[in-house]
C-alpha cells in the first residue's frame, strides 16, 4: 500500500481501544494493537475540548503528516488510533513525529533492526 489507510467504523476504534495497548504524553496519546491486515491503518481523534472544527483538523493534518514521516519505519499489521492533546495543535508535526516514533518502538510497532 502506497497511501495511508485509515480506520473507518466505530467498532475498529472500540476494538483498538479495548484490546490494544496504550502510550501517552503530553502531545499524543496511542493506541496500538494486532491485526489480520497485511498494512498498518490508523485513526486519528479529535476532542471538542481542542477547539473548533478549524483547529481539530489541524491536530488532525499534523498528525497525519508526522505519521507519513514514520509509516515507513513501521512493521506491518497494526492498527493505530492517535488521540490528540490540547498541546496537539501548538506544536509542529516533526515534535509529532519525534513523540510518535518513541511511542510506537515503546509499544513494539517499530522494531530495532
Amino acid at each position: 500500500m502506497t497511501g495511508i489507510v485509515t480506520l473507518k467504523q466505530n467498532t475498529e476504534f472500540r476494538h483498538t481501544y479495548g484490546r490494544g495497548k496504550s502510550c501517552v504524553s503530553p502531545l499524543l496519546v496511542t493506541y496500538a494493537v494486532r491485526s489480520k491486515q497485511p498494512y498498518c491503518r490508523i485513526g486519528i481523534t479529535t476532542s471538542k475540548k481542542l477547539g473548533n472544527a478549524v483547529e481539530r483538523n489541524r491536530c488532525r493534518r499534523i498528525i497525519r503528516a508526522a505519521f507519513s514521516v514514520v509509516m515507513s519505519e513501521c512493521d506491518n499489521g497494526w492498527d493505530l488510533v492517535f488521540v490528540a492533546r490540547f498541546r496537539t495543535k501548538q506544536v509542529k508535526a516533526q515534535d509529532i513525529a519525534a513523540v510518535m516514533r518513541n511511542q510506537l518502538s515503546q509499544l513494539g510497532v517499530i522494531t530495532e533492526e
